[in-house]
């Protein structure tokens, strides 16, 4: 039977997180359900939906820097044109005086309207932003995943933290959870098909409550980690202020979790984090690392920085400095701050000079890249299990993935992987990959390292 949408081609541009490509892949999906087909340029489609981020100030710029863009690739063409998520929950209506071209905008919790508005093709914009405290559940199937072996499973949203520079609560709304069946439901499904990977996601996993039966987030990850097929397991993102030392024993005991885990900690100074309303100091943060390293020396550990947050002075600077040397991060996601929309550092004055913050960045960048480009010369000769990705850029028979510790790892193999993973020696480094060509044979069973 043809689906309501028929013949329609669509593209979907995505700003931001994992969530973000997650609500990108359940668009998809939808749509693909009632009939529509993926375009692969701009200039081929009838639809055109944006997938927003707020998080950060230079995300909501990409956005209008992409729709004026988008008006001219569109111009003369009848294609409809929404944008949806975190910057359409929280612009709203104001979207429509700064781009005239968007049809419709829709917060997180109403994609499934789209094919309506799409099939009938309403000229009237269409709003829809209202928030609910309760779980709606997504149809099941209806999620296009984009690899076939690791997939993005959503089991809570929204936060209640209230961070003091943070945009979430309010584009998100309240923390909701998804009950723990219809996860463990869907991993199944999953796991049958082949997926090898789930990543688990959430604005604050730790919080997770199962809606119908009281069960918190280590029971969870352990109800998951018995699931026949499944290989490797990944959450994010874990505040640190909630993450318990429960969830690291349950993260030990579980081989099949992988040895990673983002704790973002955004600042290494106590008074900045009390400004920023975090809930921890930084002893506080360096004891969790201190318990995670001594059950899992091998664990990989990534976080996300904020620099030239208000009031913020060369000393409290140099505080987030020295953190990352001591705790020797893996990765880094670094930012200089922005004021959003309803948080309540942006009623404070910004008094850091942007010369200054982006002094800072490149000081924090600088030395983290030094931390990498360190740390991946320990991996020089070893031989890694890498969960392919697929083809990579390099050229011909050149492939990527990522190690279990989340390390992109780029390899050459003369055959193309039948399996998602493969055996990688590794041969060289750069200060954000790894280089290293396929030994095979290509591990079998559970995966344990």
């Amino acid at each position: 039977m043809a689906g309501i949408l028929q013949g329609l081609s669509y593209f979907i541009r995505t700003f931001g997180c994992q969530m973000n490509e997650n609500d990108s892949e359940r668009i998809a999906g939808l749509l693909e359900a009632e009939g529509a087909s993926k375009a692969d340029l701009i200039e081929r489609s009838d639809l055109v939906i944006v997938n927003t981020c707020a998080v950060r100030a230079k995300a909501e710029e990409k956005l209008y820097s992409f729709l004026g863009r988008l008006a001219k690739q569109t111009r003369g063409r009848d294609t409809l044109v929404g944008v949806v998520g975190c910057v359409a929950q929280v612009q709203k209506a104001a979207l429509w005086e700064k781009k005239r071209l968007v049809h419709f905008i829709l917060g997180p919790g109403h994609y499934d309207l789209i094919p309506e508005i799409v099939r009938d093709k309403r000229r009237e914009r269409i709003l829809v932003t209202s928030q609910s405290r309760l779980w709606r559940e997504w149809p099941a199937g209806r999620v296009l995943h984009s690899n076939p072996w690791s997939a993005f499973i959503t089991i809570m949203e929204g936060c209640d933290n209230f961070c003091s520079y943070c945009v979430v609560p309010f584009a998100r709304g309240r923390e909701k959870f998804r009950p723990g069946r219809m996860i463990l439901d869907e991993i199944r499904e999953l796991a049958r098909r082949g997926v090898r990977e789930v990543q688990l996601l959430g604005q604050n996993v730790n919080s997770y409550r199962d809606p119908e039966t009281g069960g918190t987030f280590p029971g969870l990850l352990e109800a998951v980690a018995a699931l026949d097929g499944i290989e490797w397991i990944r959450f994010l993102t874990s505040h640190p202020r909630t993450f318990a030392t429960d969830l690291a024993l349950t993260m030990a005991r579980n081989r099949k979790v992988c040895r990673q885990l983002h704790l973002p900690v955004q600042s290494g100074s106590d008074a900045v984090l009390e400004r920023m309303q975090r809930g921890y100091g930084r002893r506080e943060y360096l004891d969790k690392v201190r318990i995670l390293r001594d059950l899992m020396p091998e664990i990989s550990l990534s976080a996300d920085i904020i620099v030239g947050f208000p009031g913020e002075t060369e000393a409290e600077f140099e505080d987030t400095l020295r953190l990352l040397e001591e705790v020797r991060f893996a990765n880094i996601f670094s930012f200089r701050y922005s004021p959003r929309p309803f948080a309540a550092a942006a009623r404070e004055p910004d008094g850091v000079p942007l010369d200054v913050k982006r002094q800072r960045l490149v000081a924090v960048q600088s030395l983290q890249k030094a931390v990498q480009i360190d740390t991946h010369r320990s991996f020089l000769g070893r031989t890694l299990t890498v969960l392919c990705q697929g083809r990579s850029k390099k050229g011909a028979g050149s492939f990527a993935g990522r190690s279990e510790g989340n390390q992109v790892v780029n390899f050459s193999s003369e055959a193309e992987p039948e399996g998602p993973f493969v055996r990688v020696r590794v041969t060289s480094c750069g200060p954000y990959s790894l280089r290293g060509e396929r030994s095979g044979p290509d591990p079998a069973g559970p995966i344990s390292t």
